[in-house]
Formats: structure tokens, sequence, C-alpha cells
């Protein structure tokens, strides 16, 4: 496997990792840009757009994307974020060369504006279907809460009102000002013949314009609360919180990633033998959240209402008590069950292509599976221990949803 690099003039990043034994590749435009990138007033403009982007280019019609999509059997989505909206497809290696030239088509979309309205009510559709599926809209709730008066507590989604008032003029000036090939980078992984790779991305992207792209990354101390919202007809009570943690370029995240392993993943964990083996919860957990400037690890825990105030004390107890430290066998089991799971992504020629655009998301520079399987055997006790005092999890912001709304933050 040989990872390889190359920037186009116009600033377009070009990444990706070799492999002449994979049997199919994965390929990704990656543009830095989320909900974090948007103003009030265009709530969820940049997943509407990720919507419009299947819709058709000047070349081709929305028809024309997918049966071109079927025609080489391959696998399409794409997905927006806080920070990031990413636009991948995997397809065997013969099949590079159009593939490759039809993503690049779609980056530049024709925004029809009835496509546009056709859209828009599947957006409205998405939303409120979202509101009414557990934890109920929680998860936008608790973000803007906690990252209340930062970048950060804009809903990927958007509200019912944004989406209905945005128009294609507020959208195409939202594209013209994000999508600059400076602002983008082509990730590929599998059996990628990398010159060719080049060659069809120059043809296809070359001219595409540059311009400074701006994102405001103020820091957060995150905002701290108890809120709950009554769901009458919930069968479960759902418990969120949101403390402050680590940012996506600290190095310091290695060490919160294996101390929220400790506490919270879902074999082995202090979590787990609290809440799941005792059968206290349905589910449990605890991950990191790593932004750019900005960080936050989140709570999750879902359980009978009847469970909810015992459950939210015991929870609690469990994140005052692990300020205390973790014990060396604690450190091991989390460090080798974290190693495991990277070289089992290690092996999906789409978990490498991911991998790859997300560490250029983050500006963080390229790393094999195995240093970045190196980074977390390197992780002290001593390191892990000072994590969880310096990011408390009791200092949080908590989000109740369900049917119990007698309740209180814990003693």
């Amino acid at each position: 496997m040989q990872y390889r690099q190359h920037k186009l003039d116009n600033g377009l990043e070009i990444l990706a990792e070799c492999n002449p034994q994979a049997h199919f590749s994965a390929y990704g435009f990656f543009v830095r840009t989320g909900a974090r990138d948007e103003t009030a007033n265009i709530g969820g403009v940049s997943h509407f757009l990720e919507h419009m982007v299947f819709k058709g280019t000047p070349n081709r019609s929305a028809e024309e994307v997918n049966r071109r999509l079927d025609e080489m059997g391959s696998s399409s989505n794409a997905r927006t974020g806080e920070e990031s909206t990413i636009y991948h497809a995997a397809a065997l290696p013969e099949f590079q060369d159009d593939m490759v030239e039809l993503l690049a088509d779609l980056m530049r979309p024709s925004l029809r504006e009835n496509d546009f309205e056709t859209e828009k009510k599947v957006i409205i559709e998405e939303i409120l279907m979202y509101a009414d599926q557990p934890p109920y809209g929680g998860y936008e709730r608790i973000m803007e809460e906690f990252f209340s008066g930062h970048p950060l507590q804009q809903s990927v989604l958007g509200t019912v009102d944004t989406v209905s008032s945005l128009t294609p003029d507020a959208m195409k000036a939202y594209f013209d000002r994000q999508y600059s090939p400076g602002n983008m980078a082509f990730a590929a992984a599998g059996k990628v013949d990398f010159d060719r790779l080049v060659e069809t991305l120059e043809t296809s992207c070359g001219s595409w314009q540059p311009f400074d792209v701006q994102r405001s990354t103020p820091d957060t101390t995150g905002h701290s609360g108890f809120h709950i919202i009554h769901k009458e007809n919930s069968a479960q009570q759902y418990i969120l919180q949101l403390a402050k943690g680590p940012a996506a370029k600290d190095e310091r995240r290695f060490a919160s990633r294996v101390a929220t392993a400790i506490l919270g993943d879902d074999a082995g964990s202090r979590m787990y033998w609290e809440f799941l083996d005792s059968g206290r919860a349905e589910s449990a957990g605890v991950g990191t959240y790593e932004y750019d400037n900005s960080g936050a690890i989140m709570t999750y825990l879902c359980c009978s209402p009847d469970s909810a105030k015992d459950n939210l004390q015991r929870l609690h107890e469990l994140q005052t008590k692990i300020r205390d430290g973790v014990s060396e066998r604690e450190l091991e089991m989390a460090k080798s069950k974290i190693a495991s799971q990277i070289v089992l992504g290690s092996e999906a020629t789409e978990s490498r292509m991911f991998s790859i655009g997300s560490q250029w998301l983050t500006g963080l520079p390229y790393r094999t599976p195995e240093q970045i399987a190196r980074h977390y055997e390197s992780v002290t006790l001593q390191q892990v221990n000072e994590i969880l005092r310096e990011y408390p999890l009791t200092q949080n912001t908590t989000l109740v949803v369900g049917p119990e709304k007698n309740l209180a933050p814990p003693a």
C-alpha cells in the first residue's frame, strides 16, 4: 500500500492510498463546510445543498446521474455534519475514470429552481420525521444549549422555518462562498491508478476558480444546565450530556478517547457493568466530539422512565469517581480494544478513504493505521488521569427527554 498526494494549481488536494491487491476502489470529495459555517437565516443550507448536488448538473439530469451510478454497480451517498460535507462512491477499479469524472461533475450542480422546490419538501419531511424519532430532536437541542453563542450551535438539518425560507439564490451564494477548490479535497483508496486519477481530476476540476474561504473558529467553555423535553408518549427516557473535551488537533484527544472507552464503551466499561449488564438501562455510552478548535464529550443513556432518577444519580457518581483515576488494567484493555478496531478498519477500503479525507478535514498530516495505533499505545496512565481531571464530566449540559418530567440534577 502506498500513500500519494498531489495539489492542483487551483488548490484542490488529491489524496490516495493505492493498494494493488484491493478488489475495488472508493472515492470521495471532502468539503470543509457544514452547519457551523452557516448564518442563522440560512440554517440547514449545507445539508439541503448536499441533496441538490444529486439533482443534476449542466451536463447531466438527475436521472442520468442515477442511471450512470447504477450502470457502474456503485454504492454512493453523501453526508453533512457540523464541519464537513462529503460526497462518496465505491466501484470496481475499471470504472475509475468514469466515477471520478461523474463525482467531479456533481461538484458543480445546476441548482435548478424546480428541483429546489421539490427537494425542499423532502427536506422538511425529513426534519419532521427526525423530530418524531427518539430522542426527539434531543441532539440538536443539547448542541444548541451547550454551544449557545458559538457557531457549533447550528443544527445540521436546520428548522422548518429556515428551510422553508431558503431560496435558490441564497444557496448559490453559499455555494460560491464555500465550494472553492482550495476548500476541498478528493480522497481515494483501494486499487487506484494515481497518475490517471490526477489526470482525470486536472481535466475535470482544473478550471475551477479558487477563492478564499473563511471560518470562525472560536473555542468554547461550554455551558452548564439541566433541561427537560417532556414527551408523554415516549416509552423510554433519554439522558444526553455534553461536557467540554479536547479539540480535533489537540494531541490529548488520544488520551481522551482512551478515557471515554474506559468509562463508556459498549463492552467491559464502567458504564457497561453499571447500567447494561445490570439491566438498569437499554443503552449507555460515552463518545468524543472533536471540532476545529473546540471539543466535547457526549454521554448518553436510555432507560425506563421509572429508572431515570436513580440512573441520573448513578451516572453522576460514576463521573465523580473516575476523576480519582483509572487502573493500569483498564488502560491496557481499552488500548487493546481500540487497536483492534483500527486494524479491522484498515482492511475496509471505504474506511481507509474516509480516514484519509477526515485527516485532511481536520488539517492533520497523513498517518497510517500503524502510526495511529502507536499513538494509542503510547498513551500513559498519567495522561488519561490528567485528562479526566482537566475535563470533568460532571460539569455538563444535561438534557432529559421522555415522559418523566419530575426530574432534577443529581445531588
